[in-house]
């Protein structure tokens, strides 16, 4: 039970931290400066680990987010071809943009607001040239970064990309591809629904507490140690096999991780190979990629595709300019003409009211992507992942963090100005 207890405590401490004190800062947090992980071997004060889960502990995951296929078992995404290089027009203006945080009245530069959300690494695209391009912390040019929830967007386009081809039919139910979540909350939810997080499982997406539905998640897929006398669902499927229904699906948007995975179980039925294998096949080894990269598995070898992909930072940005460029990349058609609609539409506004998210006003989801009033639509992972789309302003964003408070709700609050001031500084408005 104690070890339980400080597991708990470990996963639920970037939200204990805000509460409780102020965190170190983004330089007094810096990685390189702590000493994390130095020396050969590192010394026990400074090593950061898995099986005592201070991996998840801020601020080590300045050092773990960078380093997540070190920590966690996965498997290859691997690139292929020559590589696409991106044009550089890079503007020296960009760091004394201002802006003004959400809910705020002192301004902040844009520099300011990279150090204010603990960015690790930042590539600014527009008109397809890098404009801007900033690492801070553990992470390198051709370093990994863990993405967190930015790896759904992935899965949600691959399923678009299913549907336009015609071999996925989104108003049929889960079950019906996957028999074994007939006794699951899943069971009668529609493909549709699952994509735009509008089903009524059971499973609150709240970190912290041994008796949450994330810390046990977190145990199925082996993300955290597991007690001896563990005898949960062993793996990411067989945890969405046991989830029961608490309401009608096709209500409210309800953010739960899950759901991805259920999808992306259904997606691996009907392609015969895994998600890891159909990112590579389908966007990999077609974008002119720098580097491989990664997917999180557990210990039956499913990829964790809620959250589970390691990309390098150009590399992530070059899905982004292939999406904002109407999903062709250097002449060819990578995503179909109609996923492409589907995704840039957005989903149900009134459905995504109630979430209350900072800067998302007038927003939707949908196809597990995030999308603004203004038509810009975006990737978002916990403690600042993302890429983010303006296709009005022709700008691409990726972007690195690791802020020590998970939730988005807490970085929107800098973030989405700061992108809006930039769009606004790049399209001369």
């Amino acid at each position: 039970m104690r070890i339980l207890v400080a597991l708990a405590v470990l996963l639920a401490g970037t939200a204990a931290m805000a509460q409780d004190k102020t965190p170190l800062n983004a330089a007094d947090s810096d990685p390189v400066r702590l000493g994390w992980m130095q020396g050969f071997p590192p010394a026990a004060d400074k090593q950061v680990r898995w099986d005592n889960s201070s991996m998840w502990a801020f601020p080590k995951t300045r050092w773990s987010f960078s380093h997540w296929r070190e920590l966690m078992p996965s498997t290859a995404v691997r690139r292929s071809g020559p590589i696409s290089v991106f044009p550089r027009a890079e503007r020296r203006d960009i760091d004394a943009i201002t802006l003004v945080p959400l809910g705020a009245t002192t301004p902040m530069t844009w520099e300011q607001s990279l150090a204010a959300n603990y960015t690790d690494g930042i590539v600014v695209l527009h008109k397809g040239r890098i404009v801007y391009e900033r690492y801070f912390g553990a992470l390198k040019p051709d370093g990994l970064h863990i993405a967190f929830s930015v790896t759904k967007s992935f899965v949600g386009t691959l399923a678009e990309i299913l549907i336009a081809e015609g071999k996925l039919d989104p108003q049929r139910t889960m079950a019906s591809y996957v028999p074994e979540l007939a006794g699951s909350g899943f069971g009668d939810a529609t493909v549709r629904q699952v994509m735009d997080m509008r089903t009524g499982i059971a499973f609150d997406e709240a970190y912290g507490g041994i008796d949450g539905d994330v810390f046990r998640m977190s145990l199925a897929m082996g993300g955290v140690p597991r007690p001896k006398d563990y005898a949960g669902p062993d793996g990411i499927f067989a945890n969405v096999a046991s989830l029961k229904k608490a309401g009608a699906h096709g209500g409210d948007w309800v953010y739960r991780t899950p759901n991805t995975d259920a999808l992306a179980w259904v997606l691996e039925q009907v392609a015969g190979q895994s998600i890891a294998a159909q990112i590579e096949a389908r966007f990999w080894s077609k974008l002119g990629m720098e580097q491989d990269a990664s997917l999180q598995v557990d210990p039956v070898g499913t990829g964790f595709t809620g959250g589970g992909f390691s990309p390098a930072l150009r590399d992530m940005a070059r899905f982004g300019e292939m999406l904002r460029l109407g999903g062709r990349w250097q002449g060819a058609e990578i995503i179909p003409a109609a996923a492409m609609a589907a995704i840039r539409k957005g989903g149900d506004a009134p459905a995504f009211v109630a979430a209350k998210y900072p800067g998302l006003a007038g927003g939707s989801y949908a196809s597990q992507w995030w999308h603004r009033a203004g038509g810009q639509f975006m990737a978002v992972g916990i403690h600042g992942q993302g890429i983010y789309i303006d296709p009005k302003a022709e700008m691409v964003i990726a972007r690195f963090g690791s802020h020590p408070v998970a939730t988005n709700r807490v970085i929107n609050v800098t973030t989405l100005p700061a992108y809006d001031a930039l769009a606004a500084h790049l399209s001369g408005r």
